[in-house]
């Protein structure tokens, strides 16, 4: 261990004293510790990226936007659509509302059959009856016609027509609740959904836990309270269709930040650009393309993935009643320990370190420098995609404005602590690690000793300052001293 990693570790034990002694209520919570240890294994993830990129003598300044654009991805990888078993698009309604026009011929609908049209922009929802079907051609494709009853004057062309079901019988345990309806739905399953709708007023969205389908009927365990839904209400069953599985979602994200740092990397060895230039670039690209993809939406994933995907950010593993460690830091564990042995175990870590030291003498010494760059840029956008996961799974909520903003000064503030030079050739993983512990922990006393929080952007910089300042004295001091003992 240096003399860099030694300092900011005692650094570090001596914030934690001062906040044990200053704030115990508060400090020494478990659900403190917990989030204390979220935070660091997630912004530790990204400040073991970019110090890739540093010790080879270069800067990311895109890594907030990277984080922002992979969460905005992912929800769009993972979005859930609900769309009903038995419905059409609407291509027309007359305007007398009695004849509505639909995509597509043998509907199976007829005389007498209940629909639900919802999804215009005016008339959102009617229940109507149907009293005359027949196919026709809209537009040159097969469409069918339908006469129905009961829709709203004001209906418009950009509705959908679905079939609805009557409700048998209903019955409410202490457990569950559940519903029988008309018909034999086998394709109804778990985690599906049904809409009831009432003829006069109310709506209600409750999911599917199970279906058993007997003879004429089929009977619902609802996983959400009934309410009042009674035999006076429709119900319309609705199919939870998955974009993609999650596996290839987060394989997909982290996929497109491995690219992009590839094209980072060929860009500054290629072309020759600057680093600052590219990344700066890359900042303000992925920020736009993060509001585009979006519609400049708030977006999340809802409860869709609370026992599958939100345990690997939100989970923990318990000690005690009170304690667990959060599976982030497991993550961050993992990710350091092969980080440290790809730098210090392999003869690539020890080629980016020459490379920071002195580019022309390593590529005179027959190291392939351009490899080497690409390699670090990909790491670094890499680990950024997947820091962006966690802070999606973790919030739950990206506003593609503000979501990741300075993240990058977190990571860079994190590893010049940990003992990364700026100047390149001088790093290790175990002190962006414990400088990253450092930079949360800051902010943990900024919260708990109610500080004002406008002040939390000027201590990181005072902290990069720092750690800038010792890093050029600790060089000038080594430098003095092999003088020294040369002309000794």
């Amino acid at each position: 261990m240096n003399i860099k990693v030694l300092g900011i570790g005692i650094l570090l034990i001596v914030l934690w004293a001062v906040l044990a002694i200053a704030v115990p209520e508060s400090f020494l919570t478990g659900n403190n510790i917990e989030n204390l240890l979220r935070r660091t294994a997630m912004y530790g993830i990204l400040g073991i990226g970019v110090s890739f990129v540093i010790i080879t003598a270069g800067i990311d300044l895109s890594i907030g936007s990277m984080v922002c654009l992979s969460a905005c991805f992912l929800t769009i990888f993972l979005k859930v659509d609900y769309l009903p078993f038995e419905g059409q698009n609407v291509l027309k309604v007359e305007p007398d509302a009695s004849t509505i026009i639909v995509e597509g011929q043998s509907l199976g609908v007829s005389e007498g059959d209940n629909l639900r049209y919802y999804g215009g922009r005016r008339a959102r929802s009617s229940l109507v009856q149907v009293t005359a079907s027949e196919e026709t051609v809209f537009n040159g494709a097969k469409a069918t016609k339908l006469t129905v009853e009961g829709l709203a004057g004001n209906s418009d062309d950009r509705g959908t027509l679905a079939r609805v079901h009557a409700v048998q019988a209903t019955s409410k345990q202490a457990d569950s609740s559940s519903v029988t309806l008309s018909g034999q739905h086998t394709n109804l399953a778990a985690r599906d959904r049904i809409t009831f709708v009432h003829p006069k007023s109310g709506l209600a969205d409750l999911g599917v836990a199970s279906i058993l389908v007997v003879e004429g009927s089929t009977k619902v365990a609802l996983s959400d309270e009934l309410v009042s839904v009674d035999e006076a209400w429709f119900a319309m069953p609705v199919e939870r269709k998955q974009r993609m599985p999650i596996l290839l979602a987060l394989g997909l994200v982290v996929g497109i930040g491995l690219v992009l740092g590839l094209f980072h990397g060929l860009l500054v060895t290629q072309l020759k650009l600057q680093p600052f230039v590219v990344t700066l670039c890359g900042l303000l690209f992925y920020r736009g393309i993060s509001r585009w993809s979006v519609d400049d939406q708030t977006v999340g994933m809802g409860n869709e993935y609370d026992s599958s995907l939100a345990p690997l950010a939100s989970g923990k593993f318990a000690i005690s009643p009170e304690f667990g460690i959060p599976y982030p830091f497991f993550i961050l564990i993992l990710v350091a320990v092969l980080a440290a042995v790809f730098l210090n175990r392999t003869i690539y870590g020890r080629y980016m370190l020459a490379l920071g030291r002195n580019e022309e003498a390593a590529r005179l010494s027959g190291i392939n420098t351009s490899k080497m760059t690409i390699i670090a840029y990909i790491i670094c956008t890499g680990l950024a995609a997947v820091g962006g996961i966690l802070f999606a799974i973790d919030s739950n909520s990206v506003a593609p404005s503000s979501f990741g903003n300075f993240f990058e000064l977190y990571a860079i503030a994190a590893a010049v602590l940990g003992g990364c030079s700026l100047r390149g050739g001088e790093g290790g993983i175990l002190g962006v690690v414990i400088g990253t512990a450092v930079m949360q922990t800051l902010y943990n006393l900024i919260v708990l000793m109610k500080i004002s929080d406008t002040l939390e952007f000027a201590i990181i910089g005072a902290v990069i300052l720092i750690g800038v300042i010792a890093d050029e004295v600790i060089k000038r001091v080594v430098a003095q001293r092999r003088q020294s003992q040369s002309a000794g």
